[in-house]
């Protein structure tokens, strides 16, 4: 499978805004985004106003990169949401937070997401009592995601949890701490993602 194994920190850059893909470096002074705030490249402070192609362009780029998805897997993401009943913007972004490395990464189990798919491709997960690899599963409704037993004496995990406080909770989300074991409450709304989002830009995109 094809993986993007280059700096990321240019990503933050390109669109224009933080997408927290370096865990808690992003929330530093070290943070690319934050000494450097213009796209990268020689003539990264020259650009001129992008045409209605280059938003919609550039608001799917930045998704899709913010949630660490290939072109098809993103694509893919897309049509599910399409035939979902409902508005197809918030349908896509529902799936994309249910994803089991996002979930991780919301719980503060893992500091970023990249790092959330490493640990659940590594099976250091469990979805009510039963193992779980694949980073592109789509919880449910109450269902219980829980470090194996094994692995919750990794200093790692319960370092990153400790943080949690400075990134947020979601209200969908229900996180027992000390049992290293979350809850999906219930299904996430377009409200719960605070991230600027412009969804409509990706269908008209997608619709053309």
């Amino acid at each position: 499978m094809a993986r993007y194994i280059d700096s990321v920190c240019k990503f933050c850059r390109r669109e224009a805004g933080k997408l927290f893909l370096k865990g808690d470096r992003c929330y530093t002074d070290k943070c690319a985004f934050e000494r450097r705030g213009y796209p990268p490249g020689q003539h990264g402070q020259g650009r001129g106003k992008a045409s209605e192609y280059a938003q919609q362009l550039r608001e799917k780029q930045k998704v899709k990169r913010m949630y660490g998805l290939m072109e098809t897997q993103f694509r893919n993401t897309f049509v599910k949401a399409e035939r979902q009943k409902g508005v197809t913007g918030e349908n896509l972004i529902g799936l994309l937070e249910r994803r089991l490395d996002n979930v991780v990464c919301r719980f503060g189990f893992a500091a970023s997401r990249k790092e959330a798919r490493m640990m659940v491709t590594h099976g250091l997960f469990r979805i009510n009592g039963k193992k779980v690899d694949i980073p592109s599963y789509v919880v449910k409704t109450n269902d219980v995601v829980e470090v194996a037993e094994k692995k919750k004496t990794l200093e790692k995990i319960r370092d990153n949890v400790k943080s949690v406080d400075r990134r947020g909770m979601p209200e969908w989300l229900s996180l027992d701490r000390d049992g290293l074991k979350g809850v999906v409450k219930r299904l996430p709304v377009r409200a719960d993602v605070t991230m600027p989002i412009d969804e409509h830009l990706i269908v008209e995109l997608y619709s053309k």
